[in-house]
């Protein structure tokens, strides 16, 4: 009996000594989590939290098709405007002044063979002028969906403040798109490189400030002024690149459309490409459309347009959302379908192109057309 009663009493004690080694490891346990759940919350609160973006412009029904923008140093915008979604207006340039008033700046004069221009990217020259991408993608004459090999570079000559000529710099794209400027040189996006290529190719050239009247060679993949290609594995969204800027260092970004990536171009001393790489991608970043770097954040900042984003990007890669919006017709200056964007001081502006894209957060092209403004500090 004694036995039986002490094999009761170790085993009570071994229950009551596992209950309270069960009991220990639960409080850890809770303990752990509790840990795990403050340091998620210390994370999260060193994320910044969503910018709001707020109206800047209402533009009129002549400016139905927002675009590329252009910095001036005194402060005032370019924008271009295609007018792609309506094109009962015709394509012209804007002027949005360092206050922030609209002024029309330049009637485009129409492309030689389709009779309309297709203003999209927009870089001003050390000299003033500015380079102008006309996209003619969308302008057969015959009314066919796509229209290759009639895309331009043209360069809007300034005098005195005032648009006053407009001169043929390159001729035979597909599809122009960003322009950049560096180094005596005028940059070019090639959206649509070759046609139905799987994946499809795309990719940037490189000219001299200065030259004219240049006829690129068919197929472009030979013309000796494409520097770079990117691949695009998109079967969804036939476009690649896309957006341009270049950082303090000379290297050039490019935004690469339907795949939402941003590549890295880096140039040797005589300026050669040595290296063509994905510098940054995120689950988020549904699209790469305009890119713009800004010294002072030290931040890429990116027009998303297929998720209706504004989106940042460091240094070294990572990528965080600065402004976002559901679906909507723009009204108060939220995002609708950003294509560009641009820093000026403290503030972000965003083009809202609202043309909508196959697999985008943006589905319906409305009124109103606006301007939008994000304020960093």
């Amino acid at each position: 009996m004694m036995r039986t009663r002490s094999c009761f009493a170790v085993v009570g004690i071994v229950a009551i000594t596992s209950v309270a080694v069960l009991v220990a490891h639960s409080v850890a346990g809770e303990a752990a989590k509790g840990k795990r759940l403050l340091g998620k919350l210390r994370r999260a609160a060193e994320v910044p939290q969503l910018k709001k973006a707020e109206l800047l412009l209402e533009l009129p029904d002549s400016c139905n098709t927002p675009d590329g923008m252009a910095l001036l140093p005194n402060g005032d915008i370019i924008l271009s405007v295609p007018n792609f979604n309506d094109k009962k207006a015709p394509p012209l340039l804007m002027k949005i002044t360092k206050d922030n008033k609209l002024e029309e700046f330049f009637k485009l004069p129409g492309h030689p063979e389709t009779g309309r221009a297709g203003p999209m990217g927009i870089c001003a020259a050390p000299n003033g002028d500015l380079y102008l991408a006309d996209n003619q993608l969308f302008h057969d004459p015959d009314g066919k969906p796509m229209l290759y090999g009639k895309s331009r570079l043209v360069r809007v000559v300034v005098k005195d403040g005032k648009a006053v000529d407009l001169v043929e710099v390159v001729d035979g794209f597909n599809v122009s798109n960003a322009v950049a400027i560096h180094d005596g040189h005028v940059y070019v996006t090639e959206t649509i490189l070759e046609p139905d290529s799987k994946p499809l190719i795309s990719g940037v050239f490189r000219f001299k400030l200065g030259e004219e009247k240049v006829k690129l060679k068919t197929p472009l993949k030979d013309d000796p002024h494409l520097i770079a290609t990117i691949k695009t594995f998109n079967e969804k969204i036939p476009f690649g690149a896309d957006g341009a800027t270049f950082d303090e260092q000379g290297n050039l970004y490019i935004g690469n459309f339907a795949d939402g990536t941003m590549h890295k171009l880096v140039f040797d001393k005589e300026g050669k490409v040595v290296s063509n790489e994905i510098f940054a991608k995120a689950p988020f970043m549904k699209s790469c459309d305009g890119i713009w770097y800004d010294a002072r954040t030290k931040k890429i900042y990116v027009a998303d347009s297929l998720a209706n984003a504004v989106q940042m990007v460091s240094l070294d890669g990572t990528v965080q959302t600065l402004a976002q919006d559901e679906n909507n017709n723009g009204a108060g200056g939220r995002l609708d379908q950003p294509c560009e964007v641009l820093v000026r001081g403290n503030e972000v502006i965003v083009s809202n192109m609202d043309f909508p894209v196959p697999g985008g957060v943006n589905t319906t092209f409305d009124k109103p057309y606006t301007m939008s403004i994000i304020r960093l500090d």
